[in-house]
């Protein structure tokens, strides 16, 4: 190894959660507060959207304050798998699509929740 960097994991983790934090906050929040736009833009019920919305700021909110981020994570995973699965069989979407957003985002974002979900979400977490 060239440089010896492994105490940065803890503050690596923390920057990794807050990032995935912010960004399943808004998503979640806008699924929350316009489900009848977002979920026609998905195919979901409004209500369905709604719930997802709450879903994504619960986990949003385990991940960020690392309160049980094992479980904002796997929630994570579950809607990400979720969305890749109607990209991929009902959109017909390709991994880098040329209209929308390919499922490539959403393979990043399962990732990161793996490594949360591996890693507890590191040294800084409440619980």
């Amino acid at each position: 190894m060239i440089l010896d960097l492994s105490s940065l994991i803890p503050i690596s983790l923390l920057f990794l959660r807050i990032i995935v934090a912010i960004v399943f906050f808004s998503s979640g929040k806008s699924h929350a507060m316009n489900p009848v736009e977002r979920g026609e833009s998905m195919g979901l019920s409004p209500s369905m959207t709604r719930f997802l919305g709450i879903a994504e700021i619960i986990a949003a909110f385990s991940i960020a304050l690392g309160i049980f981020p094992q479980i904002g994570a796997a929630i994570i995973v579950l809607a990400m798998l979720g969305a890749i699965q109607k990209k991929i069989f009902v959109w017909k979407t390709g991994f880098y699509a040329d209209k929308g957003f390919g499922w490539h985002y959403d393979l990043i974002f399962i990732i990161a929740a793996l490594v949360i979900i591996a890693t507890n979400g590191g040294a800084y977490i409440l619980t």
